[in-house]
């Protein structure tokens, strides 16, 4: 009796042992398709319009499985495919990004920013943009364009690395005073040639929430133009620290 009951025991054992097994993989099968499907959305956001061998090559993902996984989406419609076979963002995807815009942690940011990012833009008379740090990438989250014909356009949701850049420079300084004007920060050609960027972070209370950049062509920001340039970004940038954390206002 004892030889029965311990068998059945380590039978009840194994069994435990077999489901526990088809449940992880099974868990860990679903988090490997999750992070595909947002592999591939997100190679879709910062491509523009993408075809699917684009999309499996941008992604490392066989294309047989991309195409499944992009046909997921396609059908909810966080993407949509035209004639020539290329994917870019859906009805859905919009939807989604315009609530987290609207309601999400960087509302209060945006709000706070615009009327800084439209006088940035007169001022400056170069495309002006607003973004945010992303781990190792900066977001470009808003925007107000040039209104000359030769001008910077269409950055909006895109990503830049934050390192080699003077927007990541900008997001990445650390804040030792937040009461002072923050400093501005330049580059030229680290993402696109013939573009200088112009960039001054906006302080928080206890760190950099965000970035203005001004991006034009090379030829046009230099000298005079470019000193003044930065200035406007450093006042903009310090402004919108003012309306977000008051408190911040140096006092004299």
């Amino acid at each position: 009796m004892k030889f029965r009951q311990a068998a059945e025991s380590q039978d009840r054992v194994a069994a435990t042992a077999a489901r526990s097994s088809r449940g992880s993989g099974s868990t860990l099968h679903a988090s490997r398709s999750a992070e595909r499907v947002l592999s591939l959305l997100d190679a879709v956001v910062t491509g523009g319009a993408v075809g699917l061998t684009e999309a499996a090559e941008a992604t490392g993902i066989p294309v047989s499985t991309a195409l499944r996984h992009l046909r997921v989406l396609t059908g909810r419609g966080y993407l949509v495919r035209d004639d020539l076979g290329r994917y870019s963002v859906g009805p859905s995807f919009v939807r989604v990004a315009l609530a987290a815009f609207q309601s999400g942690p960087y509302a209060r940011l945006t709000a706070a920013a615009q009327p800084a990012l439209q006088r940035l833009a007169e001022v400056t008379e170069e495309s002006a943009y607003l973004a945010v740090r992303d781990g190792s990438e900066a977001v470009y989250i808003a925007t107000v364009e040039s209104r000359r014909a030769i001008r910077h356009v269409g950055w909006v949701g895109r990503s830049v690395p934050v390192e080699g850049t003077a927007l990541g420079e900008a997001l990445a300084t650390e804040v030792t005073n937040p009461g002072q004007p923050p400093a501005p920060f330049f580059n030229t050609g680290a993402i696109e040639p013939d573009v200088t960027a112009v960039v001054a972070p906006i302080h928080g209370s206890v760190g950099v929430v965000g970035a203005f950049s001004v991006l034009g062509p090379a030829e046009r920001l230099v000298g005079e133009r470019l000193d003044l340039t930065a200035e406007a970004v450093v006042n903009a940038a310090r402004m919108t620290s003012l309306a977000l954390f008051p408190r911040l206002a140096v006092p004299g």
